[in-house]
This record gives C-alpha cells, structure tokens and sequence, in this order.
C-alpha cells in the first residue's frame, strides 16, 4: 500500500490557487503573469521532489526522473478559465507531483515524469501544450491562435525567461500518461461515489445553421406573406431539441448554446437567423448518425417554410478510448484496495484525448461539490482529494509491480 502525505498535497493545491486567486476561486489564464508565476513555482516544487524541470516556448513544464528506462507520464495543465475553480488542471498536475515523491519515498524504482501543459482551456489556443508535446501542432494553427478579445497568440511569444525549445514526447520512454481531474459534473457526487474512471474522452460537434428570408414591417405584412428566418429556425431548434434522444444514445449530450436574429428589431420581421448547435458521444457511429439526421431536418425545414438554409461546421473533435489495458488495470487496483468506483465516459475534452493518440491514456475522476466547475464555486472535499490521490498512487505503483510498464514497447 503507497502512502501519500495529505498535508503536502493539500499544501500545493491551495498554494498553486494563491496565483490569480479570485474570491473562492482563480484567474489564470494562459500567458498572464499568474500563469507564468504558477509554472515556475511549480518547476521549483518538481526540483524540491527530485525531478528536473524543462520549460519550452510555450510555458509547458516537463518534471522529468532521473530513473533511466521507461516512464509513466502524469499530469494535466494549470492554466484556468477567466474566473474559475481552483482544481481543474490543477488537481492532475499536484496529484502527478505527489505521486511521484509518494513513490520514492516509498522506494520504488518507478520512472514518474510529470508535466503541466499550456493553454489546455483554449484562451489562444486549446491544447496548444499537448499538441505541441505530440507533435501535432500546425504552423495554420500557431497563426490563427488568438485570444477572444482579438490578441494574437504570436504577440505573447517568445515568453521572457523561457527557453526557444520544445518539450516532446519521448515515445522511447514514456509508455502512458495518465490523467487525474474532477469529474466536473453530477454522477460521482449523487452517487455517493468517490471514484470515477472513465471509458473515453466524448466527441464533439459543432454547427451553425442559418436561415435566410427577408426583412419587412412586422406590423403590416400578413403571417401568411412573411419569409420569416426567426420563426422557421426556432420551429427546426425545437425539433433538433424533440428529436435528438431518439438520434443518439443515453449517453449524447447536446445544446444550442447561442441564437442570433437580424436585424433584431421587435418590429421587423428577421431576414436572417441562426443557432449554433453541438452534440457530444463517444461513438463515432452515433456522431454520424446524429450529422445526418440533422441535416435531413434541416432540408425539411427548408422545403416547408419560405426560406433558405446553410449549414456550417465551425468544430470537430473525434472521439477517444482509454486504453483498454489502463481500464483494467485501474479498475483492478481500486477491487484490490476496496474502493467504490463508477465507469463513465469524459463530456469534457482534456489533454488526454491529444496524449491517448500517441501512447496509451487513462483518466480518472474525483467527485465536484455540487457537480460544479469552471466557476469559483468549483469545490472537492479534502477528504475525496486524498482519497483520490493515494488512489492514484497505488494504481500507478501497481503498473509497474505487474509487469505492464516492462511489457510495453
């Protein structure tokens, strides 16, 4: 049984929420100077537990072991969302760090590597640390990244301090990653559950449909001569609404998050309306299902009302697994320590579904009070934060002892 120290993890989360502390939550935008801050006390904590910390372009920091041979990467990222909670990201980065030292302490040969990405939250970029960790960052991307107030990602770079290099995957060494969060929702805190360990990491799509018709005085032209946009789209919203749990499964979620009418005059019948809808699964098959049928809607809804419509992509993230072998892995270690567990699929994306496309992932979840997150309310008791974290210590440790981390590559 690997022991963690609760005080020392406790101590780095609420220290590492002291940067860009707001009210009961944090301010830590990616590139701000709370975000550098934050990284480089981190880095001075990873030095403290043995690690060497790397720093590349981007602020991404990579606590490497000096164990030779092959490595388990642990971590997540600690930028945050404007106004935040206080432990996305944040949690996988310190539970990362402790269960590194948990395991030295405890005499263990196993290579722990930890790492904070940058800007998994999307402020410029979304998983702009993970992508370039895999190799997956475009020269288009870098170019397009900006923040939503207009300011471009290049006008931040190169961050003073911070070496002209990029920290990389090392596929030679690292054999998984793994990645602690908050659930972020209701299911594990409902449940009285204390452990979630997840299947997958959703799918996403994203779509703005556009209806176009013609502007009059709302006052003087009859119902039966409008080609009103408004009034066809809301008709196709509540059937896209109506419709969806028979077109995806008891796991889809869906939303129509933002809706515009033009020119947006109480006395003007709209010429041009739209909504931007978007549906989450972890089936490709149910992502495409899902496509289709919307489209058809979209069609029939232009063949009865007197208006056109366009529909354009505006996202599209695919569906990721955990690795199998992780899945039972962990499963088997929380059996073997008697802990409650519920297997649940990620609605959010993470750093995981970039990192699970080049070595094996696994991701599991601490219960969110109140099923809250990216908001200062975000909360998770102590006594679930240790819990988990010593969860994590064992079931890292367990991957070793076994075999699966030899066995690998």
């Amino acid at each position: 049984m690997i022991k963690i120290d609760a005080d020392r993890l406790l101590g780095d989360l609420r220290r590492l929420s002291e940067f860009g502390k707001y009210e009961t939550g944090v301010d830590r935008t990616a590139f701000s100077a709370e975000d550098i801050a934050a990284r480089q006390w981190l880095a001075g904590r990873m030095e403290e537990a043995g690690l060497t910390p790397q720093f590349d372009r981007y602020g991404t920091v990579l606590g490497r072991s000096g164990k030779g041979g092959k490595a388990v990467l642990l971590g997540s990222h600690t930028d945050t969302v404007p106004r935040g909670g206080w432990l996305d990201g944040a949690l996988g980065v310190i539970y990362g760090l402790e269960v590194a030292r948990a395991l030295a302490e405890a005499g263990s040969d196993a290579a722990i590597d930890v790492i904070s990405f940058q800007d998994e939250e999307g402020t410029f970029l979304p998983c702009l640390g993970s992508k370039s960790f895999c190799g997956f960052l475009e020269e288009a991307e870098l170019a397009a990244g900006a923040r939503a107030d207009g300011l471009p990602l290049a006008s931040v770079l190169p961050l003073e301090g911070m070496p002209d290099r990029l920290v990389t995957l090392d596929p030679a060494r690292h054999v998984a990653f793994l990645e602690a969060h908050i659930e972020q929702g209701p299911r594990l805190i409902t449940t009285d559950i204390g452990l979630g360990l997840v299947t997958g990491i959703v799918g996403i799509r994203r779509f703005r449909i556009s209806a176009s018709g013609e502007a009059n005085h709302a006052g003087t032209t009859p119902m039966s001569m409008r080609k009103d946009a408004g009034a066809s789209l809301i008709r196709l919203a509540a059937e896209l609404l109506e419709k969806m749990p028979e077109w995806g499964t008891a796991e889809s979620v869906w939303n129509i998050g933002a809706i515009e009418f033009r020119p947006g005059a109480p006395n003007v019948v709209p010429a041009e309306a739209s909504l931007v809808f978007e549906y989450r699964d972890l089936s490709d098959a149910v992502i495409a299902r899902v496509e289709a049928k919307m489209r058809e809607a979209v069609a029939a809804r232009e063949a009865a009302d007197p208006v056109t419509y366009a529909i354009a992509p505006m996202g599209k993230v695919d569906p990721l697994a955990m690795d199998p072998g992780l899945q039972a892995a962990f499963a088997a270690t929380a059996e073997r320590l008697d802990y409650r567990f519920m297997t649940m699929p990620s609605g959010a994306g993470h750093d995981a579904m970039i990192v699970g496309k080049c070595v094996p992932a696994m991701m599991m979840f601490v219960p969110s009070i109140g099923g809250r997150s990216h908001d200062v309310t975000e909360n998770t008791a102590d006594s679930d934060l240790i819990r988990g974290c010593e969860y994590l210590a064992n079931a890292t440790n367990d991957l070793f002892a076994s075999g699966w981390v030899a066995g690998r590559g």
